[in-house]
Formats: structure tokens, sequence, C-alpha cells
């Protein structure tokens, strides 16, 4: 029994891995089960009945993109470290997981596309947000308290501002570079982005504390 299953999650995770490159590739309407299954060592009724249609593989692509990000904000160790430090990791964190991410910004915008429309439908919808909340809300609970943080902000304020950062370096490199000349993901910028973003969120959450 214990075999199966293992082969069961092998095959899920396999057949994943396939349609998560289709879908970032051709979008919800153009990619085809079909070629998620000649790609793998299933079949198109396999797919289907794991997941039960080509939009319940969709969603759970979605969800194990959005999975895999919050897990590793969750992983993330910053509780010995002061706030303003702490803040710079998480943002450090989400700049590098975009980067080598690519088909997790791609999923996101086409799923913009449909107005979110699919990953409404998702069962675990609500625990996709909470993780990211939860670290940001416990340090800037931390700097509050120091007296670092403004109080009139929330984890929220702070995750879109991170994630516009880091979403618009993979969203638009192309026209960014036909445009302007510089592909904003060639490495010798890697380093003064990330500091780029940490001391953007800082000098946001330092703007007027301590006056009046």
């Amino acid at each position: 029994m214990r075999e199966r299953q293992r082969d069961a999650d092998r095959t899920r995770a396999e057949i994943l891995d396939v349609a998560t490159e289709e879908f970032a590739t051709r979008g919800f309407a153009g990619a085809r089960v079909d070629e998620i299954a000649a790609k793998t060592r299933t079949t198109k009724r396999m797919i289907y009945y794991y997941f039960g249609s080509k939009q319940g593989v969709y969603v759970a692509v979605l969800e194990r993109a959005y999975a895999q990000i919050r897990a590793l904000e969750q992983r993330l160790d910053v509780e010995h470290l002061d706030p303003a430090r702490a803040m710079r990791a998480l943002a450090e964190l989400t700049l590098d997981h975009h980067a080598s991410h690519p088909d997790f910004i791609r999923l996101v915008s086409i799923e913009n596309i449909h107005h979110a429309e699919h990953l409404r439908t998702s069962p675990v919808l609500s625990s996709l947000a909470a993780p990211a909340v939860g670290v940001l809300g416990r340090i800037l609970e931390r700097g509050r308290a120091a007296g670092l943080f403004r109080d009139d902000v929330d984890a929220l304020d702070v995750h879109m501002i991170i994630s516009s950062f880091c979403v618009f370096r993979i969203a638009n490199r192309h026209t960014f570079q036909a445009i302007f000349g510089r592909d904003m993901l060639d490495p010798q910028f890697s380093d003064h982005h990330r500091r780029m973003i940490g001391d953007l969120v800082l000098e946001y959450l330092t703007a007027h504390v301590g006056r009046a």
C-alpha cells in the first residue's frame, strides 16, 4: 500500500512538473492535457483521475507554486535577527525565489488575466495567504515594539511593496530590456537589486518614525 502511494505521489508530482511548464508557456486556454500526458509516464485518463479536469490540473499547479514560496517564507529563520535585518532577509528571499522561478510569475500573470477565477475555486485558497502575512506581521510587531517601524502600515502593505518590485523584474524583463537596453536579471545587477528592495522597504517602514 505504501509503495503504491509513493508511486501515485511520484506520478502526481511528475504531472504537475510538466503541467507547470505547459500552462506557464501556453496559458490556460492554450495548454493541452494531451500534451501533458505525452510528456509524462501516464495517460490523459490518469490525469483526469488524479485532478478531475483540465481546470483541476491548472488549480493544482497554482496551489503548488504558491505553496512553495510560502514554505520558503515559513522556513526562513528571522527570529534571531533584528527587525530591520529580518525584513531585508524576507525581501531578499522573495527576490531570489522569483528570479529562479519565472514560471511562477507567468502563472500569476496568466491567472490575473482570468481575474483569478480559477484560483478562487481552490479549497486551500485561504492557506495561501496566511503564512506570508504571518511572517511579515511578526517582524512588523517586533519593529514597532522597538520603536523602529511606523505603526500605520500592515503586513499586506509590505507584501505589496516587495511583490511589486520582485514581480516587475520577471514579468517586464523583456520589454524593459527592449526599451532600455538593460536585462534586469543580468547577474551583475543581483546584489544591487537585493540592496534596492531592502532599502525601499525599510525607508518606507522607518519614514516619519520619531517625528512629531
